[in-house]
């Protein structure tokens, strides 16, 4: 089936299938009508609070059924979801729900001691606290179609920002089924979806991971499995009972998996699709997970929160449990989908040389929310530069190389520098500060803070830790801090973080920036 906005797919699911199941998760089992009378109370509820085509209604918990609720019930009436990362702080929290302009937001209880200080100037009109959702909903249902087109916005999803702010990408109707419509035009067997499809979801829907993983399986009417969290034991058990079939995960849950003692005993056959992605996987974790889910394709994914998600994939034909030269690589552009590496003045550079990472697609969002400037950087003559530094060699598969763009990438997680030099230099013993990733063999890169300290001053690594956690994410803060006298500079005074990298990188793995 094949929708050209994300508006009816609930409800075309209640009117062919409604009694499968829909959903399942911690509250229960829902088949396809009780979610979809669900959705008609919430787009009631949205409308009976003010909500209006266009406006902000943010989220902030942990993977829930009534996110799932809601999102569909913001598309029917128009409005813009925004899911807002669990992990931050207040002051973080805040600055998205002003930017963002959120009318309406559904929080978790667990989350009040970040929630209520960051409400102070955020101008929120209706709080809803999540243990509250079935009370907000419990009213008479709304079946009305808000007006849309497909180049609505319907999803603002915050990313980290090079200068410390983060920055919300418009997604709109078009680029989100554009992604969802991908798979099926490379005519390979693995990337059909069907109403017999159970789908775990397991990835944060506050990110393009986890929602974008939800969207494909609200599109083909398949079963979604909902974990609150990315719980490895839960993972595996949700894979057992529930007979999942296909799987999103990042390469640092996949190592988890791998550790997990029941990794080796699970039944873990129903899995026909593995998907993973978000950050590199070392080879030793891909031939390992290839070896526990013995039934499933594996598919690589590249691409980006502002590309809607997956744009270059690699396919199951490229994987080899004994290794091959493509299993170091991303893949290829999906059809439709065009990939270049370019250099500064995005003329297109040739095969094997280096540069940075374009793409055009029709994933590519609309731009950033009230920030022109950086949508004018990061997307010219309709070309999304991604920030990676890659190469593609003579078939166009894309190999990346390392980042234009200087962040860190652990667990997933993107971590601009400047975010955590910024709380750094807040604190009164840091005269100069310098952030890189490291390599860790959990989290593929861990935070590292270079600290020059000012004379007379003192500080340990613990007190500017502690220090940081107060004004960023706990997944942004250093994990270790070195001290030195001076850090090495250009005569502009730029810092030289590859010089101090190569302390710490083994030689030839990080090139650039």
């Amino acid at each position: 089936m094949h929708f050209d906005t994300l508006q009816p797919a609930s409800q075309h699911w209640a009117a062919t299938t409604p009694d499968r199941v829909a959903l399942v998760s911690e509250a229960g089992r829902e088949s396809w009508a009780e979610f979809h009378g669900r959705v008609l109370r919430c787009a009631g509820a949205l409308r009976r609070a003010g909500i209006a085509p266009g406006d902000r209604v943010g989220h902030m918990g942990l993977n829930s059924a009534d996110y799932v609720v809601l999102m569909q019930a913001c598309f029917r009436v128009g409005a813009v979801l925004a899911p807002i990362n669990w992990r931050l702080v207040a002051a973080e929290v805040g600055w998205i729900l002003k930017d963002a302009g959120i009318r309406l937001l559904l929080a978790d209880h667990a989350f009040a001691p970040v929630v209520e200080p960051a409400l102070a100037e955020a101008g929120v009109e209706r709080l809803v606290w999540s243990e509250d959702f079935a009370a907000f909903v419990d009213g008479a249902p709304d079946d009305r179609l808000a007006p849309a087109t497909p180049d609505d916005i319907v999803l603002q999803l915050y990313t980290s920002g090079t200068t410390g702010f983060p920055k919300g990408a418009l997604l709109t109707h078009r680029s989100l089924v554009g992604t969802i419509a991908k798979g099926g035009l490379t005519g390979e067997s693995w990337s059909g979806w069907d109403a017999d499809d159970a789908c775990l979801i397991a990835m944060p829907l506050f990110h393009i991971g986890g929602t974008g993983w939800a969207l494909h399986a609200l599109h083909a009417g398949a079963k979604m499995v909902i974990l609150a969290r990315p719980d490895i034991d839960l993972i595996i058990d949700a894979v057992e009972t529930q007979r999942i079939t296909k799987m999103f995960a990042v390469p640092a849950v996949l190592n988890m998996i791998l550790q997990h003692p029941k990794a080796g005993t699970a039944d873990l056959s129903s899995l026909t699709e593995l998907l993973y992605g978000a950050s590199p996987i070392p080879l030793d974790v891909l031939k390992g997970a290839m070896g526990v889910f013995a039934n499933a394709s594996f598919i690589q994914c590249y691409g980006a929160t502002e590309t809607s998600g997956t744009v270059v994939y690699l396919p199951p034909a490229d994987h080899d449990v004994a290794g091959n030269e493509r299993m170091r690589g991303c893949g290829k552009p999906f059809p439709g989908n065009d990939v270049r590496i370019v250099d500064a003045d995005l003329a297109e550079l040739p095969r094997r040389e280096v540069g940075e990472i374009a793409i055009r697609s029709v994933s590519v969002m609309a731009g950033y929310h009230a920030n022109d400037e950086a949508t004018a950087k990061s997307v010219r003559d309709g070309w999304y530069l991604t920030g990676d530094a890659g190469w593609m060699d003579e078939d166009g598969y894309l190999y990346i190389h390392d980042r234009v763009k200087d962040m860190i990438v652990s667990g997933a997680e993107n971590i601009y520098p400047a975010e955590v030099e910024n709380a750094l230099f807040a604190h009164p013993a840091v005269r100069d500060a310098a952030v890189i990733g490291v390599p860790d063999p959990k989290w593929g890169e861990a935070v590292k803070a270079i600290v020059v300290l000012k004379p007379g001053e003192a500080a340990d690594a613990d007190a500017l830790i502690a220090h940081c956690r107060t004004r960023i994410a706990g997944f942004k803060c250093p994990k270790s801090v070195d001290f030195v006298a001076e850090l090495p500079r250009n005569p502009s005074g730029k810092v030289l973080k590859k010089e101090i990298r190569k302390t710490y990188w083994p030689e030839g793995e990080r090139m650039v920036g």
